[in-house]
């Protein structure tokens, strides 16, 4: 019974850890096959109150197409939101995407046209963008959240998130301390 709890919490455990998407640089990601990003928008990309992307994400966009990488934006949040978000940059989007499910991670890859181990899904939150990475079989990138303040349902994963990683520090599965998850 403990051996099947381990491999079920594991799904939560991500691949790697930064502290911003400016941390994922195009050459790290070709040295390891990757040719196509699927990210998160609020507290990934920017505060999940903030509108417009910052002149320093419409860069790391840049930075990305010009590394010849694809970003597809993937959000649980409406249309309007990840619309308004997305259509200006011209980055092709997923929105009302229900992850952790896997219907959006196969249809961003299918989009992309990209096998899974080419593509990597970055994100703030273990319940939803790393766990329905992992269950999608793609490498998973978990990032710091950008803010301290989360909407109404991202707040109840925070507590369950701060247990999980608590867990994983404890077991020895990460080594890296944020304090940002602590509170």
């Amino acid at each position: 019974m403990l051996i099947e709890v381990n491999v079920v919490l594991k799904m939560f455990l991500p691949d790697e850890h930064v502290h911003s998407i400016f941390e994922i640089r195009p050459d790290d990601l070709k040295e390891k096959g990757i040719k196509g990003i699927i990210t998160d928008l609020d507290n990934t990309l920017v505060a999940w109150d903030q509108k417009d992307a910052t002149k320093e994400v419409e860069q790391w966009f840049k930075l990305m197409k010009e590394n010849d990488i694809q970003v597809t934006i993937m959000s649980n949040n409406n249309e309007e939101r990840v619309t308004s978000f997305s259509e200006p940059l011209n980055i092709p989007f997923i929105h009302s995407a229900r992850k952790p499910l896997g219907q959006a991670f196969r249809q961003a890859r299918k989009v992309m046209k990209l096998e899974k181990k080419e593509i990597v899904v970055v994100g703030d939150q273990l319940l939803t963008d790393v766990l329905g990475g992992n269950r999608a079989n793609l490498y998973t990138i978990l990032v710091v959240p950008i803010v301290q303040t989360d909407g109404v349902f991202t707040r109840i994963n925070r507590k369950v998130e701060r247990r999980l990683l608590s867990w994983f520090q404890r077991k020895g599965y990460i080594s890296w301390e944020e304090e940002r998850w602590k509170k």
